[in-house]
């Protein structure tokens, strides 16, 4: 049987991309990781993608003239490596028309927020900073917007009183870890 082939997107540590590699590897997701895409050339995620021994295609988005160019370079490396779906994976950059184009319905986002609260940057610190007293987790497809896509899964975290910032983003991360794998995996079975 073929497997659905995966490239996941990162800017910084990969604690998700672990999650999918690990999912991977325990066969909880029937998927094939094909390639990492980061525009952080001084990522941890570099690291943990050498040691897995993961294809990667790392830029620095300065290098190009401007997202357009960069973003059709990400595109001639996705259909190189057959990629059937784009999983976002603490990438900090909005993705422009050039790439959504050619994977429409085809990406999805984790954000750590209850969407549509606390869209965009540092949603743990603005739940934190609003007092609010439930936060969580939402995958979402990936549309022109800042996390504005439609919502696919989501995933309550309770904020306990006298939490810590660092211990909400534990608590996230945490939930993140086992929702992005199972909720990627039931994609794949819906052939979606």
């Amino acid at each position: 049987m073929i497997k659905t082939k995966l490239a996941v997107f990162a800017s910084g540590t990969g604690s998700n991309y672990d999650a999918i590699v690990e999912a991977i590897r325990t066969n909880q997701l029937d998927a094939e990781l094909t390639i990492l895409v980061c525009d952080n050339p001084n990522a941890k995620v570099i690291e943990k993608a050498k040691a897995n021994g993961t294809p990667m295609f790392v830029f620095d988005p300065k290098q190009y003239v401007d997202k357009a160019m960069f973003e059709t370079k990400i595109v001639e490396v996705l259909q190189e490596a057959s990629v059937d779906l784009v999983i976002l994976a603490g990438y900090m950059r909005l993705v422009g028309p050039t790439l959504l184009q050619h994977f429409e319905d085809r990406m999805i986002n984790i954000h750590p927020s209850l969407l549509p609260a606390f869209p965009g940057l540092d949603a743990i610190g603005q739940a934190f900073d609003a007092g609010v007293k439930v936060s969580g987790v939402t995958i979402h497809f990936v549309d022109q917007g800042m996390d504005t896509g439609k919502i696919i899964a989501q995933e309550a975290v309770k904020i306990e009183e006298n939490m810590t910032r660092e211990a909400l983003q534990q608590a996230i991360q945490k939930v993140e870890h086992h929702l992005y794998p199972q909720t990627i995996q039931q994609l794949i079975s819906r052939g979606e």
